[in-house]
């Protein structure tokens, strides 16, 4: 499993005594924001603070007016994905890896508007979290989507691609990356 987290932990004379220091990291990635109207996609970078915040996502979501389907994908320090798409009454989640939520502010708050807890520390198992019908009407039921999160060995943003593929906006969302 590719887990490096944003958390360090410190060694040397402080660790020696049990007191863990954090030191916040950059978060690398991508934040995109997917539109379908009319028949035709389109895919528009979000501002970076979308990788650290889901309230942030949520926001910056929400400022794209669409009558079509509008949602973001958010690929994470080669970590995690989650898939944010807002609707009257909240918005629906999926985060590809609950662990991530240990060392993930962004990962921490999608669990929290699920209302789950977060593994333990000592658990290396990979698992969704959220909505896997999340994107079922735009052509990747479920158990599909189920598949591809279970791609452990793929990248967020192998299985993003794998994703934007699925439901038809795949050129879209690699001639974007490319840009990015």
């Amino acid at each position: 499993m590719r887990r490096f987290g944003r958390t360090v932990r410190a060694f040397g004379p402080a660790a020696e005594y049990g007191v863990r220091m954090a030191v916040d990291e950059p978060v690398t990635g991508f934040a995109v924001a997917v539109v379908r109207e009319d028949g035709r996609w389109r895919c528009s970078a979000l501002d970076p603070g979308a990788l650290t915040e889901l309230d942030a996502a949520i926001t910056e979501l929400g400022k794209l007016r669409s009558t079509g389907a509008a949602f973001g994908l958010l690929a994470v320090d080669d970590e995690f994905f989650v898939i944010v798409r807002p609707s009257p009454r909240g918005p629906s989640l999926l985060l590809s890896d609950a662990a991530a939520a240990l060392d993930y502010d962004i990962a921490a708050d999608v669990l929290d508007v699920l209302r789950v807890d977060p593994p333990d520390e000592e658990d290396d198992s990979v698992w969704p979290e959220g909505d896997l019908e999340i994107l079922a009407d735009l052509g990747l039921p479920g158990p599909e989507l189920e598949v591809i999160v279970g791609e452990v060995d793929l990248y967020p943003d192998e299985q993003l691609q794998m994703i934007a593929q699925r439901c038809g906006f795949g050129s879209e969302f690699a001639k974007l990356l490319d840009e990015l």
